[in-house]
Parts: structure tokens; C-alpha cells; sequence
């Protein structure tokens, strides 16, 4: 059976489409509080949102229909996805929810559930709640309905847990860092957290209206966070995104760093300091020069599918802490159960304040191989793979590149076309390379 209604990372669509629309999230709230009450008799979920307008009224839809399963809800309000899920395990809660698009513009919102341990739900989960959206409702009787309540600092709670994550024996006293929050979710936590470690901190994309969320802010525009470090003469530029699970930064001199070379950094941090990593997972889209640059420091690179659920799931089934994705989804689980991008920039810092060192010496062993990107439209029913010419040319051109470089040939998941990608060492060759193969396939 596939899914209907959940994605790689939830439900997600734009605000009063289907599903996203008040109707739809009082039956998915009832059905998932129904599939709880298989396992529980009187379970309580969280719930927490970012910014954007339309959290309102899909809050109150979603605390409706999990209250008419029997279900208990506890509001924590504005609060990073992260955030979201550690509270669900310190509070020993049976489900979280988080109320948010992410990186998406503000007419977007969605839904993203996470367990009672804070980490993502299976494919198999979701499954289940679809079936059961499926079924006709079973309102409990009166005396049975779930109720509400806020829970009081959550976001203090929060902050508390994120300043936990940085060596209490290092400060940042003497840093100027520059926060954007994106308009979103950690508007008032990230500048909180590091400046209660001693930055000095200038806060940009921290004053939310409801409609500016990621809007040229943010880790999908860090744009406004290198002229702003370049401005204010800052140390480092830390930018999240509209629910603050994705990173970006950039040092002094305005460059900026994305989460490839972030995640190699945090692998040499820890191996310079004596511990045992078995290997990294990345994604099929992390850069080769970061593989080649782990291998060198005795490391396996294993990549996962796309999605920073995939990365979790292959680092829980080999017993490994590290992984994440260019993008800036980093998952350091030693620190937290899922990607948060306020503990992932703290182990950034910590790694530079311990060695004195700036980001640029810190990743002086790692050069990004350059990429080249091709979308290729084809018919939905068109089947590529059996395609000769296609195949001769990944095949000739994988021997030629042999260990430096590599292709990458997928379907979108979202439109009908074909990504074609190919990186090298330098640029030229990666674009005459994944022009020759684009070409097979027109």
C-alpha cells in the first residue's frame, strides 16, 4: 500500500488546498489518536508550530480532533521542530506534533508527528493513520474527551536543553555571531541560546509576522546573513530556517558553509578528540570530496535516500551518531534525536572555540567537487532506465571520471522529469559529462 497523504517529511501542501484545511486535520488528528489508544489508554501529545498565520486555525482543528478520540493535548506554541520533539521525551508524551512547512513560503503549512522517544515515525505508522482516516469517526462520549493545557516555558525548556549540548567547560565570550531565524520558529530561542553562552549576538529575521516566514531570510536566503556578518563585523553568521532543524553558516570573511562540509567538520571534531565514530551517513547527494576526505580520516561514507528521515534510519541500523545532508539537515545523535539546527551550529562552534581555529582551517582538507545539474522532462510513462544510449553514456563516462567523480541519475518525486547530476573535480568537465547524458535522454 502507498501513502496518500504523508511525504518524505510529513503532510505538506498550501493552506486551504486539500489536505491542508481545517476539515481534513480534525479527521487526521481523530485517526491518530485512535491508532494511539491501540497501544494506550489515555495518551497526551504535543503540540508545537512555527510562525505562520494559518498555525492558528490548524491548531485548533488538530487539539479538536485529538480531544474527540480521548486523546490529551498539551500547547507549547511557537517552537522549533527539534524543540517539538525533545520535549515530547522529556515529558514522557505519547506523540508530538509539530504545526509547520518548514522551509517553505508562508501560504505553505503542514504536519509532522514525531514518537514518544522524539524521533520520526516510520513509513509503517503512517500507513496505519492513513487507514484509519479511512474510517468512519468514533467520537468518545463526553465523559471520556481528551482535554488541553499550555505548558508553561516551553520555549525556556528548550533553550535550557540546546545550552546543554555545548562543552560546559568552553564559552563563547569574545564571539560576535549574527542570528536569522527566518521569521520562524526559534525567532525568540536562538538568539536566547547563544547569547547565554557569552556571544554577542545580533539578531536579524527575528521579528515575525505571520506572512514573513523565510521570506529573503533564513538558510534557503543566506544572502541576508553574509551581508549582515560582513556588516556588523561579525565571527560567524548562523542561519536556520523556518522551523530551525536546517543550518547554514558563514565565517568572517562572508563565506558560506553548507552541510556537507558541516558534517565532516563535526566528524573531525569528535576524531581529534579521541572518540570512536564507526562511519557517516550522508545522502546520494553528498558531495564526493567530502567522502574522499572521511576516507582519508579512516571514515566510511554510506549514503542514504534523500530525506533526513533515511539518514536516521540507516544511522539506528548501524549504531552510528552522525550524519545529515547538504541542505543542512545534521543529526548528531549523541546530542539529540533528530536534526536540530541550534545543536548542530553549537557543535560547530564548540569545535572552533576549542581549537582556536576559524571554519576555514578547520575544513582546509576538504574542497567541494563542483556540480552540474540537469532536469530533463519526459513523459510520466517513460521508462529511461531500459534506455541503451542513456546507459552507454553513464557507463562511459563513469570509466573516464573513475575515483574523481561520479553520476547520479533519479526521477523526481515531485514532477516528470529526470535529475541528471554529475560532479568532477572541476566544473567544465562535470557539465560536458551531464550535458552528453541529458542529451541521450532528450
Amino acid at each position: 500500500m502507498t501513502r496518500q497523504y504523508f511525504g518524505t517529511d510529513g503532510i505538506r501542501g498550501t493552506v486551504g488546498r486539500a489536505p491542508i484545511t481545517p476539515d481534513f486535520m480534525l479527521g487526521l488528528a481523530h485517526a491518530v489518536g485512535r491508532v494511539l489508544k491501540q497501544s494506550e489508554a489515555r495518551p497526551t501529545v504535543l503540540i508545537g508550530k512555527d510562525t505562520r498565520i494559518s498555525g492558528y486555525m490548524l491548531e485548533s482543528a488538530l487539539e479538536s480532533g485529538f480531544n474527540s478520540a480521548g486523546v490529551d493535548v498539551v500547547l507549547l506554541g511557537p517552537l522549533p521542530t527539534p524543540g517539538v520533539a525533545y520535549l515530547t521525551r522529556a515529558q514522557r508524551a505519547s506523540l508530538g506534533v509539530v504545526i509547520s512547512a518548514s522551509h517553505n513560503p508562508f501560504e505553505d503549512n503542514g504536519i509532522k508527528f514525531f514518537s514518544a522517544q522524539g524521533s520520526k515515525l516510520p513509513d509503517a505508522w503512517e500507513l496505519s493513520v492513513e487507514e484509519a482516516i479511512a474510517q468512519p469517526p468514533h467520537w468518545e462520549p463526553s465523559a471520556q474527551l481528551g482535554k488541553a493545557k499550555r505548558l508553561e516555558d516551553a520555549a525556556g525548556r528548550y533553550i535550557e536543553f540546546c545550552k546543554s549540548t555545548f562543552a560546559s567547560d568552553l564559552t563563547l565570550k569574545g564571539v560576535k555571531i549574527v542570528v536569522d531565524a527566518a521569521h520562524g520558529a526559534a525567532y525568540q530561542i536562538a538568539p536566547k541560546v547563544f547569547h547565554e553562552l557569552g556571544a554577542e549576538v545580533i539578531a536579524i529575521g527575528c521579528a515575525p509576522d505571520g506572512v514573513n516566514i523565510n521570506k529573503d531570510v533564513g538558510a534557503t536566503h543566506p544572502q541576508a546573513l553574509v551581508a549582515a556578518v560582513k556588516q556588523h563585523g561579525a565571527h560567524f553568521g548562523v542561519a536556520l530556517d523556518g522551523d530551525a532543524d536546517r543550518l547554514q553558516i558563514v565565517d568572517a570573511q562572508g563565506r558560506l558553509y553548507n552541510g556537507d562540509e558541516l558534517l565532516y567538520l563535526m566528524a573531525d571534531e569528535r576524531l581529534a578528540r579521541g572518540e570512536s565514530l564507526g562511519g557517516v551517513v550522508g545522502t546520494l547527494m553528498t558531495n564526493m570530496a567530502v567522502q574522499l576526505a572521511l576516507q582519508a580520516r579512516g571514515l566510511e561514507l554510506v549514503r542514504a535516500r534523500v530525506g533526513d528521515r533515511y539518514v536516521l534510519e540507516e544511522l539506528q541500523a548501524r549504531g552510528w551518531i552522525l550524519g545529515g545532508e547538504a541542505s543542512g539537515h545534521l543529526l548528531a545523535l549523541d546530542k539529540h534525536t533528530t536534526g536540530d539546527g541550534l545543536v548542530s551550529a553549537l557543535q560547530v562552534l564548540q569545535a572552533c572555540v576549542r581549537t582556536g581555529k576559524t571554519l576555514a582551517q578547520l575544513l582546509s582538507a576538504v574542497t567541494l567537487f563542483p556540480q552540474t545539474l540537469i532536469n530533463v522532462r519526459l513523459a510520466s510513462d517513460t521508462d529511461w532506465t531500459s534506455n541503451a544510449a542513456t546507459q552507454h553514456a553513464i557507463g562511459e563516462v563513469e570509466q573516464a571520471l573513475a575515483n574523481h567523480g561520479r553520476v547520479l541519475i533519479r526521477a523526481s518525486g515531485t514532477e516528470p522529469v529526470v535529475r541528471v547530476m554529475v560532479e568532477a573535480r572541476d566544473a567544465h568537465t562535470a557539465k560536458i559529462c551531464a550535458q552528453r547524458i541529458a542529451q541521450t535522454l532528450q
